[in-house]
């Protein structure tokens, strides 16, 4: 009999996806005990013939076209043949006693959720992108390792695929867990979510994902305050007023306010790229990235911010 089923989301990743399920080979359940369910984020031919000569016991379907890890998700505990159903990662690595741990914490309540324990290897001159990535052990409910009945995610809805990208579809999902008075356990089941390379500038990239705040919290605006906080930073602001101060003095022929602006534009940015460089690695490439990257940050983070509230008609600053 099946006691519980894990869910796993991917696109095209086949070298971390393969790591994980060779985990999940070793797990102290019993293999009969549970099943595993990779679902794409769109048509994966690789994962497919992956799954197929080295994992045949894995259940594989894939999305039709890309929707985000949220949507995938949704297909995937909507196969569950179990009543709980466990969330991982792809570029997760699950402790051998993960799925067991989760077990002997669950004792057929119907509604129940379970948060697991996260921790992040981090290099011994971390980048910045390992020290953003580093906060996933701090979070309070995370995807890369929780359990919910399948009962509880009939009665929330499971998962928001309007979270189209990995960014608040977990805290969505948590949300959703307490408006509707579904306990939600802190259990010691154990997941390493190890830092994946990134590109240089990923950080710019990683800014995009700021729309999803918006959207979180049109929808719980309460929670999002007491449990997230507020938007972009106050120096983000002031960044982006001390620039525009400086372009519209200038244009005016203003000569001690364009200074005035420029100065503290400048200082404000230093002082943005001495909060990101002075814990991290000291490599003279990533303090050029750091610098080079500060320039755009606040302005793409408020965009993207602005662009959430005007997409999701929410008044979010």
């Amino acid at each position: 009999m099946i006691k519980i089923s894990v869910v796993i989301p991917t696109y095209k990743r086949i070298a971390l996806l393969q790591k994980c399920l060779h985990r999940l080979e070793c797990q102290t359940l019993q293999p009969d005990d549970f099943e595993i369910i990779v679902i794409s984020d769109g048509p994966d031919e690789q994962t497919r013939l992956l799954l197929a000569n080295q994992f045949p016991r894995v259940r594989f379907e894939h999305l039709l076209q890309k929707k985000g890890p949220a949507a995938a998700r949704n297909m995937g505990w909507q196969m569950a043949t179990a009543a709980l159903i466990a969330f991982t990662d792809d570029d997760c690595l699950p402790d051998s006693c993960w799925l067991e741990e989760i077990i002997s914490n669950y004792h057929g309540e119907v509604d129940i959720a379970f948060s697991g324990t996260v921790e992040v290897p981090l290099s011994k001159h971390p980048t910045d992108f390992e020290l953003n990535t580093a906060h996933l052990a701090t979070a309070e409910f995370i995807t890369a390792n929780c359990a919910c009945t399948k009962s509880a995610l009939l009665k929330t809805g499971g998962f928001d695929d309007r979270f189209a990208r990995a960014w608040r579809e977990d805290s969505d999902l948590h949300f959703k867990l307490i408006t509707a008075n579904i306990y939600v356990k802190k259990i010691s089941a154990l997941v390493l979510h190890p830092v994946r390379e990134a590109k240089r500038g990923v950080s710019v990239n990683e800014q995009r994902k700021g729309l999803y705040n918006a959207l979180l919290y049109k929808k719980f605006p309460e929670l999002y305050r007491r449990k997230i906080g507020y938007g972009a930073p106050w120096y983000y602001y002031a960044i982006i007023f001390c620039f525009a101060g400086m372009l519209i003095s200038y244009l005016k022929e203003h000569e001690f306010l364009t200074a005035l602006f420029m100065i503290s534009w400048v200082g404000l940015t230093l002082f943005f790229i001495w909060k990101r460089v002075r814990n991290t690695s000291k490599s003279p490439g990533h303090i050029v990235e750091m610098i080079f990257t500060s320039f755009f940050i606040p302005f793409l983070s408020l965009f993207w911010q602005f662009y959430g509230a005007i997409k999701y008609r929410v008044l979010f600053i």
